[in-house]
């Protein structure tokens, strides 16, 4: 192994840590008494603040792209609201199942549907054992035993996940440079949504002690919103997108088992069921497609 695939490996390794932690992170803020607007304003809040030195870096014209704030009002305010709302009623399993585990799947629909490319019959595997996974995930509430928070918290997660590959294929669509995009969506998110916070939305700041907040703003606007963007993209380049999609299917199985001994969630056969079905099928279906990139994991 050269040092070029060492170094793409431990960018790959830390990208799935970050993003495994942000499953735990956010359950374990949406089991407190902070808002799902409390995180959001201190993710987007923080990454604002380590991003404003490079706001003067961006090109001028990039302010009045339409696009790019579209992809800010998607990917950054909608796919926020939408996953720390679901992560307080749901466990963090479901949210590794409907959020890096379905995506693979939802992105090759946006990308058949938007720009008319067709994956690959061998892929087809793949998506069919993420179904399977959420057939599995699902099998209890069928059988009865759910709740309607819960209920209603997975149909948050998968409007979440439906958000992110959206915002993901159009982002590979209109082919913006990554640190471009990285920071114009921290900073046109924190724009669209801190006034609206601010003035219109609970808050919950006060009943939760200072480190949760400390911890909560930093890994959320420093982990997932900076450092495994650009992790990702450093693995890519040296591994290519097959081998990092084929890690990234770790995510969902480590938040589910890591979220049995640190946040005290069951993990049922029929859940553990689901995680493998889910890791198997992204890792069948990361494959690339001739004219797309793997997508980033929603964070």
């Amino acid at each position: 192994m050269n040092p070029a695939q060492r170094n793409g490996y431990l960018a790959a390794l830390a990208t799935v840590a970050i993003w495994t932690g942000f499953i735990l992170v956010s359950r374990l803020g949406g089991k407190s008494a902070l808002t799902a607007y409390d995180v959001l304003a201190l993710r987007l809040g923080t990454a604002a603040l380590l991003l404003f030195v490079f706001a003067g870096r961006l090109p001028r014209a990039a302010w009045g792209d339409g696009r790019l704030w579209l992809l800010a009002a998607i990917g950054g305010v909608g796919y926020g609201v939408l996953v720390y709302s679901g992560f307080k009623s749901v466990p963090a399993a479901h949210g590794g199942i409907l959020l890096p585990g379905l995506q693979p799947f939802l992105v090759a629909l946006f990308a058949w549907w938007l720009a008319g490319e067709r994956p690959s019959p061998a892929r087809y595997l793949g998506y069919a054992a993420i179904a399977l996974g959420i057939a599995l995930t699902a099998a209890p509430l069928l059988a009865g035993a759910w709740t309607p928070a819960t209920l209603a918290g997975d149909g948050l997660m998968l409007a979440a996940s439906v958000t992110w590959a959206l915002f993901s294929v159009l982002a590979k669509r209109w082919r913006f440079d990554p640190w471009l995009l990285t920071r114009f969506v921290a900073l046109a998110s924190a724009i669209l949504y801190l006034p609206v916070y601010a003035l219109a939305l609970p808050k919950a700041l006060a009943a939760v002690p200072p480190s949760m907040l400390l911890f909560q703003g930093l890994y959320q606007g420093i982990g997932p919103t900076i450092l495994a963007m650009l992790l990702f993209l450093k693995a890519v380049e040296a591994l290519g997108p097959a081998r990092v999609g084929a890690l990234i299917a770790l995510v969902p199985v480590l938040a589910g088992l890591a979220a049995v001994p640190l946040l005290h969630e069951p993990l049922t056969v029929w859940l553990a069921a689901g995680l493998v079905a889910v890791s198997l099928g992204a890792f069948l279906a990361s494959r690339p497609l001739p004219t797309m990139r793997t997508a980033a994991c929603p964070t």
